[in-house]
């Protein structure tokens, strides 16, 4: 059974369009798509009209679902002997709380964030996954016990989802012993394995989901574990160059910096995403842009774990792909995100409209066009674009918003990135299905009290 939508605005490849009619197969995916449709012949379908000004629904491409839970609690300044606070003060509090997570608190987690982002105008997540095991690192009976409640949590929220199953064995370049924080995390090739071809059966068939793989750093895995996954179809993430002491590391061991040696030992492509790759030289932008891989960039999490800024103007003039994604959570929207990136270029460079050109002027709209593109191809999905054969994620900007209200085209998305904290995200449709109505999400209240059990008992 098809369905049907009138966006009164909607935002196409081509650029902004009046009266767009979409039909949506019962699959969730666009049939057709009509500019200059009459409202009423749809409601005469049965259809839906969406009044605001539409736009395509924003992938996310990073996520550690789990980290949602700890946002905020590991603010606090560390004592002396722990040295200077950076990532890897943070991390070693996030070893600690993630041993508290029963199969059953990371799905109340992940629901809540998949809620969340939704509300905001994210309406897919690539869900970063090495939170596998037991806390003394027993493998669960069913291997994919702990990714599966990530897919679980993704079809009651509504939202799209990639799962990525995390291949992590060490704990530093190339081959060191792991730390006990990390016993849950951990996998052989063979262990890692029958965790994908779960999430594989899992997501086999449902247009809403898919699978990749992510070798989580060349901190996790050695050359020999990298090559034998290399050859996977794609998605392929792998987080690098986050850290200066992550760089120092990989040289001293490899005599490379971390994206050099990927770009001299792996065969990057645009299967791949690397994410965060906050330190690159100039040179490696160049040639990491070349490959046609996705740079994942997650600037509220950058932010917060004091990782650098990202040289958006070296990737974006050597013609580089960018998506953005949420990583640890501490910031939950698109907005957010894209705010971030712009302004900490700015600071950097201490000019203005830096993701702009002479042909795209708007930072906003440029900025938006880049994410929603990155962010499919890394996704590995039919999304980001409002075409035939994509999948039907709408999302509806209430033009009566302050912060929108008085602006139309351009100047709103300027406005929606750019301007306040509110949010002016009316309604989310995924897949065809509406999940955020008057910018709630359509579960809100049974989520948000499971979500308060698992904290209870998580921070008790």
């Amino acid at each position: 059974m098809t369905r049907a939508f009138h966006a009164d605005t909607a935002l196409l490849p081509t650029g902004w369009e009046k009266d767009v009619a979409f039909t949506v197969d019962a699959a969730g995916n666009i049939l057709s798509v009509e500019t200059g449709a009459e409202p009423m012949d749809t409601l005469r379908l049965g259809g839906r009209r969406l009044r605001g000004v539409t736009v395509p629904g924003i992938p996310n491409l990073h996520s550690h679902a789990f980290q949602r839970a700890m946002a905020g609690l590991a603010e606090r300044r560390s004592p002396p002997e722990a040295g200077r606070d950076s990532f890897w003060t943070w991390r070693d509090t996030m070893y600690r709380f993630v041993n508290r997570f029963r199969p059953e608190d990371a799905e109340a987690v992940a629901s809540m964030l998949y809620a969340e982002l939704l509300t905001h105008g994210f309406t897919s997540v690539a869900e970063f996954h090495y939170l596998h095991h037991q806390p003394d690192g027993t493998p669960y009976a069913a291997p994919a016990e702990m990714a599966l409640r990530h897919l679980e949590a993704a079809r009651r929220t509504g939202i799209g989802i990639t799962l990525l199953p995390s291949l992590y064995r060490y704990g530093g370049i190339f081959g060191r012993d792991p730390v006990p924080g990390q016993r849950r995390f951990l996998n052989d090739l063979f262990g890692f394995g029958r965790i994908l071809e779960n999430c594989r059966e899992a997501t086999k068939g449902d247009g809403q989901a898919a699978t990749g793989i992510a070798p989580h750093s060349l901190r996790a895995v050695t050359p020999e574990m990298l090559q034998a996954v290399a050859d996977h179809e794609g998605p392929i993430h792998i987080h690098a160059a986050e850290q200066v002491r992550e760089v120092e590391e990989c040289l001293a061991a490899t005599g490379a910096r971390p994206v050099e040696w990927l770009l001299l030992n792996a065969p990057l492509d645009r299967r791949w995403c690397l994410i965060h790759c906050t330190h690159l030289t100039s040179a490696e932008s160049e040639a990491l842009a070349r490959t046609g891989a996705v740079a994942g960039l997650c600037p509220t999490t950058e932010a917060s774990l004091g990782d650098g800024v990202f040289d958006l103007a070296t990737w974006l003039s050597a013609g580089g792909r960018f998506g953005i994604g949420t990583d640890s959570h501490v910031g939950t929207a698109p907005r957010e995100e894209l705010r971030l990136l712009e302004t900490s270029q700015r600071l950097a460079l201490r000019e203005r409209a830096v993701a702009t050109d002479e042909d795209h002027p708007h930072p906003g709209r440029n900025l938006l066009d880049l994410a929603l593109a990155g962010g499919a191809q890394a996704s590995g999905r039919a999304i980001g674009a409002l075409l035939p054969g994509h999948r039907a994620d709408f999302v509806e900007l209430d033009p009566e918003h302050p912060t929108l209200y008085g602006r139309d085209g351009n100047a709103l998305l300027d406005s929606w990135i750019f301007s306040g904290q509110g949010n002016p995200v009316r309604s989310v449709i995924v897949g065809g299905r509406a999940v955020v109505e008057g910018g709630q999400h359509v579960e809100a209240g049974a989520i948000a009290r499971d979500y308060r059990a698992a904290l209870d008992r998580l921070l008790g």
